[in-house]
């Protein structure tokens, strides 16, 4: 929040992921009393915590689940594409390079030290990868592991 409604906002390519009647739209919803805020690693439910990474913005959070298949990272903008945290090349809009690169390792370390169990963000190639939930057009089993094997 800090982030989104700072000074980093007067830059357009940091304020470009962001558009004010989203921003608005969160600001409301603290008011409201429907949002936690976390600082580092938080439990959201059973199973499910949220941990702070450096990169694409400041407070940036990537999700660990546990499944009966083993851990899984849902790693969110930290890694847009498989090919950013597998060849350590990070997004172009960054606000912190050095958090970005440390937040590729995190990722991995977090989805119990496989590739596979990264799933990053924005990459279509997770619909080739995965398996889909009883063959609906929108849906796909991440929590199973991928059908093929993720390079690195």
């Amino acid at each position: 929040m800090a982030f989104a409604t700072g000074p980093c906002m007067c830059h357009p390519t940091l304020r470009m992921p962001y558009t004010a009647d989203h921003v608005c739209q969160m600001v409301q919803r603290v008011y409201s009393g429907r949002v936690v805020f976390h600082d580092g690693v938080g439990m959201v439910a059973p199973g499910v915590r949220v941990h702070c990474v450096g990169g694409h913005s400041r407070g940036l959070q990537v999700v660990e689940v546990e499944t009966e298949h083993g851990p899984l990272c849902l790693a969110s903008d930290a890694t847009h594409y498989y090919e950013n945290f597998l060849n350590g090349k990070p997004f172009p809009i960054v606000a912190d390079l050095q958090g970005m690169l440390d937040g590729f390792t995190t990722l991995r370390r977090l989805a119990g030290g496989s590739a596979d169990r990264v799933i990053p963000g924005h990459d279509p190639l997770v619909t080739e990868y995965f398996p889909r939930l009883d063959n609906v057009d929108f849906a796909w089993r991440l929590d199973v592991g991928p059908n093929g094997t993720v390079t690195g």
